[in-house]
């Protein structure tokens, strides 16, 4: 019998030859310019055996950066750079996604155009340390976006939606997780703003659900999916109900035909330990559920089989094994991954990991 993650899905307009998903994974290997480089192309290439690939975090615009060598989708060149892996991924077969992102004030003025301060729904400080040029920094306290300026963030979405498209890549994921800008509106840990952004759940939630349906407009619900993180306190996050939140923005997001919903299932830092329905959430959107965050292949076919999810999304694996689907079909041991090397510039630790021998 064929095993569950070894089968087809149908994702938006696009099939899927199995339900592995690359989960993104920012690696910080981009040239100057944030532009992706060809060696990024090798990479995505030798990992195109999975269903889907969802490339790394990726700003929208120049004041979306908070980290050091991470791509961007808002320049001619960068789109060129981007062009060279969706091309190396199609012609292996493979399917690609590109997350959209921008890191609010999980950023430092280094990376801000004109050395300005980070911009968040409300003046709040993370609490935390960003890594810079000079090595690890303070966050400083960021700047409350003015009323009139949310507009600009819904658009520079949208534009990078469409760029991702020019690019060649199969749709985008739009990053509401993590701490991020989008999940910073969403929780009232980050959000004490008092007009239609901020205060009650549908109010804070009102940014996302306008990012999707511009991006929607733009290119399509059907290649137009999202990533949500309800309990996840990295970067300094919290809420002080996640659940009726969720409940409320995936609802928002029912029925509109969007390509699929990613949740990371519990907190990274391992800090919150609240009860949380998952499957509520995947019924509630009706559409492909992509369950993310500490599964094995056990555990994977698991959730398949019994309906708690349509699609598994695996991190770390697929650093060190670019064959790792072909690795859990046989059951072969897999390599272990060089944490030294996870955002130093070149191709070690990147696209030297070797595939199973004799293969």
């Amino acid at each position: 019998m064929t095993r569950p993650l070894f089968t087809p899905c149908t994702l938006g307009r696009i099939e899927l030859k199995n339900r592995f998903v690359m989960a993104p994974l920012t690696r910080s290997r981009a040239g100057a310019g944030n532009v992706p480089q060809p060696l990024a192309a090798l990479y995505y290439g030798q990992r195109a055996s999975t269903g889907l690939i969802v490339a790394e975090a990726t700003q929208v615009s120049a004041t979306a950066q908070g980290y050091v060598s991470t791509p961007g989708v808002h320049s001619a060149e960068q789109v060129a750079g981007w062009r060279l892996a969706t091309d190396a991924v199609h012609a292996a077969g493979g399917r690609i996604f590109l997350q959209l992102w921008h890191v609010g004030r999980i950023s430092h003025t280094e990376f801000q155009p004109g050395g300005a301060l980070p911009v968040a729904p409300s003046a709040v400080k993370a609490e935390g340390k960003v890594y810079t040029s000079k090595g690890f920094e303070d966050m400083p306290e960021p700047r409350a976006l003015d009323l009139d300026e949310i507009p600009g963030i819904v658009e520079s979405f949208r534009a990078a939606a469409l760029n991702a498209i020019a690019a060649g890549f199969d749709g985008v994921e739009v990053h509401a997780a993590n701490g991020y800008l989008l999940d910073q509106f969403l929780r009232d840990g980050a959000n004490r703003r008092s007009d239609g952004y901020g205060g009650g759940i549908a109010n804070r939630a009102r940014l996302v659900l306008e990012v999707m349906a511009a991006i929607a407009d733009a290119i399509g619900a059907d290649r137009t999916g999202i990533r949500i993180s309800p309990i996840n306190s990295f970067n300094d996050l919290t809420d002080s109900d996640p659940q009726a939140l969720f409940d409320h923005l995936v609802a928002g997001l029912a029925g509109k035909g969007y390509a699929y919903l990613h949740a990371i299932e519990g907190d990274m830092t391992g800090k919150d330990s609240r009860p949380f329905d998952w499957r509520r959430l995947r019924e509630r959107f009706g559409g492909v559920y992509i369950a993310n965050l500490g599964y094995d292949a056990v555990r994977a076919d698991a959730a398949l089989a019994d309906g708690h999810a349509d699609l598994i999304a695996f991190g770390k694996p697929f650093i060190a094994n670019p064959d790792f689907v072909l690795r859990t079909l046989l059951g072969a041991p897999l390599a272990e991954l060089d944490g030294d090397t996870l955002y130093t510039p070149g191709a070690h630790g990147y696209t030297d990991y070797p595939v199973l021998a004799g293969i």
